[in-house]
């Protein structure tokens, strides 16, 4: 069943929406910078949004400040998305609007906010005490109460797979009636559980990172929100870009590393082109996981070369937004529907030595080609497999 993508947009540390996206790759402009993190001494570069902090929430969602939810506002706001949703719940009723998001961290730096002000006593103080903050469906909870959606709410947190995640059950959600329209979303920010913890797993790189080239260690983390609205394709004939099929899948082969032959990946794979009725040959362009880890991005290519002839277009945009955690899947969806849009697709920024022991081809430089149908792969720790399949609806 295809779903129609009619709005989206993200905001990350190339900028506020979509516009910055494609201004980005056409400049080669990454987004990274030496980590300057508020009390976090880590040698490493983020990609961190700017002016974040001084976003201010609307009186009527004060009680619901945090980090994450003023990066769930700013971002909500660009490209029309949230002017989209209101128009809609007008249109159909706000019932039949559902509001899937994902996170991996939630609003878990406002948390750390009110231990650090609490001092040796052993109550926080009122500003604290935000029960629905608190709590990883924060981000469900916000955007529920900012657009007036009144249909079904979760948020999803399976690690990096978790906004690719969101279009499988909204696909679903839309499939089986339960609604007419989901908003899907991610949203991410840094604090310092995030960074200390990637950092006690020695995760995190001293330089930018360097996806798939051969002096690449580990990643660069990156904040980001990003939202797109699903709907019947009855609903928006006039969408550029439907969400064609959807893969999942938990081989629970590690906590942190994949499966060494890729096996959970190329069945997400598998399942996504089942799902979209399409064959391997019928995909223009892959946005590949692309982490810059040494294993995942070997491991990733072994997946592709199962599966991929190798004029097939891949690549990896971590480079530009650092890797976005819980938003990476809708973050990298965003990035493939523009290269969609535009005709432009993203090279592998930062990799200049692709690893010679590679066993698929990874695009260097961004190129023009007319792309109709393109894959995006999310793989997460503990095995969490997502792949996303999008089409181009109008040459």
């Amino acid at each position: 069943m295809r779903v129609a993508v009619s709005a989206y947009t993200a905001t990350s540390a190339l900028g506020n929406g979509i516009s910055s996206i494609q201004k980005s790759i056409n400049n080669k402009q990454s987004g990274l910078r030496a980590n300057d993190l508020p009390n976090c001494d880590i040698d490493t570069w983020i990609g961190r949004v700017a002016g974040l902090e001084a976003v201010t929430l609307p009186d009527r969602l004060q009680h619901l400040h945090s980090r994450n939810n003023q990066l769930a506002w700013l971002g909500i706001q660009q490209d029309g998305v949230l002017d989209a949703v209101q128009h809609l719940c007008g249109r159909i009723g706000a019932h039949r609007i559902g509001v899937i998001m994902a996170t991996s961290t939630s609003s878990i730096g406002r948390t750390e906010e009110a231990y650090a002000e609490m001092g040796e006593g052993d109550e926080w103080s009122p500003e604290f005490s935000q029960p629905e903050v608190h709590n990883l469906h924060s981000p469900g909870i916000f955007v529920s109460e900012v657009t007036g959606a009144k249909g079904p709410s979760i948020t999803i947190s399976t690690a990096c797979s978790s906004s690719a995640k969101v279009f499988a059950s909204a696909a679903r959600w839309i499939k089986y009636g339960i609604v007419d329209a989901v908003l899907v979303g991610g949203v991410d920010t840094l604090c310092l559980s995030v960074m200390y913890g990637f950092n006690s797993l020695e995760l995190l790189s001293a330089d930018p990172c360097k996806p798939f080239d051969q002096r690449r260690d580990v990643i660069s983390l990156g904040e980001a929100a990003g939202f797109a609205l699903l709907t019947k394709e009855s609903l928006s004939p006039d969408a550029a870009i439907s969400l064609l099929g959807y893969g999942e899948s938990s081989d629970a082969y590690h906590m942190s590393h994949p499966h060494p032959e890729g096996k959970g990946a190329t069945l997400a794979i598998d399942q996504a082109l089942k799902n979209a009725q399409l064959r391997p040959a019928d995909i223009d362009y892959i946005n590949l996981h692309g982490t810059a880890s040494i294993a995942n991005d070997q491991i990733e290519t072994r997946a592709l070369a199962q599966r991929f002839e190798r004029h097939t277009l891949a690549s990896s945009t971590k480079g530009w937004t650092g890797h976005t955690l819980g938003t990476a899947g809708l973050m990298e969806a965003v990035i493939t529907m523009e290269a969609m849009k535009h005709g432009v697709v993203p090279g592998t920024l930062n990799c200049v030595q692709p690893d010679p022991t590679f066993e698929f081809p990874i695009l260097l430089e961004s190129t023009s080609k007319s792309i109709k149908v393109a894959m995006s792969n999310s793989f997460g720790f503990g095995g969490n497999n997502a792949t996303l399949i999008f089409g181009r609806n109008h040459a």
